[in-house]
């Protein structure tokens, strides 16, 4: 926080005969308004008229405008100048809270098997009879002995594949393992594990069902379009299993993957997560992962045609929210997680510096460790770069090693070229892998990066419509931030409205 202050003040455009003093921000022109972002995550849309005196120094302690930016932190005075740093001080230190600590999210891959041949399937996963590419137990156990290393008290152990089910002794024992070594680490222990549900028998719903595992799935639409992208290489329709076992578990989350197929399809795929009683979904893009780079021209698009797909589908989640209908769209919800409050997400992409080995690191059926799943899925179409060690080593020696210091060094969004101008900088991150996978530096190149286009694009819309100020649309999003229901918040405003 001093070092913070101490640049500050070195920063400031100060005047003698100005009455305020300018706080670090970046903007960004819209027609005749200006967007305002300070390093601590405030911002306010101001008419372009304003913004002219404001960086004139023409603004009067009168004037609406320069109340409205001093009591976000974008001015202040002489006399109030180390209090006001101060202030945004612990306010980027609670955005940068995540930095401080160990990866909480741990990823096993039990098998690279799968029971599915989705066209797009980034982790390239191989035939069912290839058992060679299960965990063993003593590469298991060594993973579970390497994840109570880490000094997080929160432990969050989820696993992948292929799909995990195949290799089902390894994780039900493991997990039964790793419950066993927590009576002594007391942390705060729990389990997912992604599956197609294609599979899963009675013994393992009784499991899964006995130690509260969370149950992660995947689902691209109606059965068609399902069907399509992720084909089953033992039934008939993967829908149909799908369809039968989902009823089995309680409280699954599918997980969309957009691509061709789909991609002006994607109001009949929110009604069909409707109709099966699901309330969220995350409007994924397709990554430049194993299959869906062999499968290209079949599956992707442009970034303009996502966006153009995502605005859609969100205005039509917002309908159904207004009908009465409480849905959540994922994506959109973390970025205004970042932007209506002070706190960063979970969510690695939209970290700075990245969250690839910071917040979460996922452990090969090989016992390789790498800073995400990214990771892994690059090192399956055959470059390793991002191997940070075996689970054979000490957590300390995994992560205190070269690759993630280059990592860390290279994803500070705050001194990346073009980044560090950037108006969405507290609200966006730095994806390492993908930007070594399009340029082969870490840092990569934002001119011709994908990842930043399309995050700017969805930002702009997502500021459009907090600027509309429209009060059903910002109820509905804030019932997103806060995870209670929109129709629950809306029944209690209009209780504290009529009484």
């Amino acid at each position: 926080e001093k070092l913070f202050i101490t640049k500050l003040l070195k920063d400031l455009r100060f005047s003698k005969l100005s009455s305020y003093i300018i706080l670090p921000f970046n903007f960004k022109y819209s027609d005749d308004t200006v967007l305002m972002v300070n390093q601590a995550g405030e911002w306010l849309i101001i008419s372009r008229n304003d913004f002219d005196k404001f960086h004139s120094y023409k603004l009067e302690a009168e004037d609406e405008c320069y109340k409205r930016l001093k009591a976000k932190h974008f001015l202040t005075i002489t006399e109030e100048k180390e209090q006001v740093l101060g202030l945004l001080a612990i306010k980027l230190r609670t955005r940068k809270a995540f930095a401080e600590c160990s990866p909480n999210l741990h990823m096993i891959v039990a098998t690279l098997r799968c029971n599915c041949l989705c066209k797009y399937c980034h982790a390239s996963s191989i035939d069912m009879s290839a058992k060679q590419y299960d965990m063993s137990w003593e590469i298991a156990r060594k993973t579970i002995d390497l994840i109570f290393q880490s000094p997080s008290e929160d432990i969050k152990i989820e696993y992948q594949g292929g799909e995990p089910l195949l290799n089902w002794d390894i994780v039900k024992e493991s997990i039964l393992y790793a419950k066993f070594v927590n009576k002594i680490a007391r942390k705060n222990l729990s389990f997912v594990i992604c599956t197609n549900l294609m599979q899963i028998s009675k013994e393992q719903i009784d499991f899964i069902k006995k130690h509260s595992i969370e149950i992660s799935t995947s689902l691209d639409g109606p059965k068609q379009l399902h069907d399509t992208n992720r084909k089953s290489r033992i039934f008939e329709s993967s829908y149909d299993k799908f369809i039968e076992n989902s009823k089995l578990v309680r409280d699954c989350a599918p997980l969309l993957t957009i691509t061709k197929t789909n991609i002006n399809k994607l109001r009949s795929v929110i009604d069909t997560y409707v109709e099966l009683g699901y309330n969220t979904i995350f409007l994924r893009a397709l990554n430049p992962y194993g299959n869906a780079i062999k499968n290209k021209s079949e599956l992707d698009y442009s970034t303009e045609e996502f966006i153009s797909a995502y605005k859609d589908a969100l205005q039509y989640i917002i309908e159904l929210n207004k009908k009465g209908i409480d849905f959540v769209e994922c994506y959109t919800a973390l970025f205004l997680t970042r932007i209506l409050t002070p706190f960063s997400t979970g969510f690695v992409d939209l970290q700075s510096p990245s969250g690839a080995g910071l917040s979460g690191v996922i452990y090969n059926y090989d016992g390789k460790v790498y800073p995400a799943d990214e990771a892994r899925m690059l090192a399956r179409m055959g470059d390793d770069y991002f191997c940070l060690g075996t689970v054979n080593e000490k957590f300390s020696e995994i992560f205190n090693g070269q690759i993630m210091h280059s990592i860390v060094k290279n994803s500070c969004v705050e001194t990346m070229p073009v980044c560090s101008e950037c108006v969405y900088q507290q609200y966006c991150g730095a994806d390492v892998i993908r930007n070594y996978l399009e340029t082969k530096d870490l840092m990569g190149d934002r001119r011709k990066s994908g990842f930043c286009r399309k995050n700017k694009m969805v930002l702009d819309y997502i500021f459009y419509l907090l600027n509309q100020n429209d009060e059903q649309i910002m109820d509905i999003f804030w019932s997103w931030v806060t995870r209670r229901p929109y129709g629950e918040m809306k029944l209690e405003k209009n209780q504290r409205q009529t009484c």
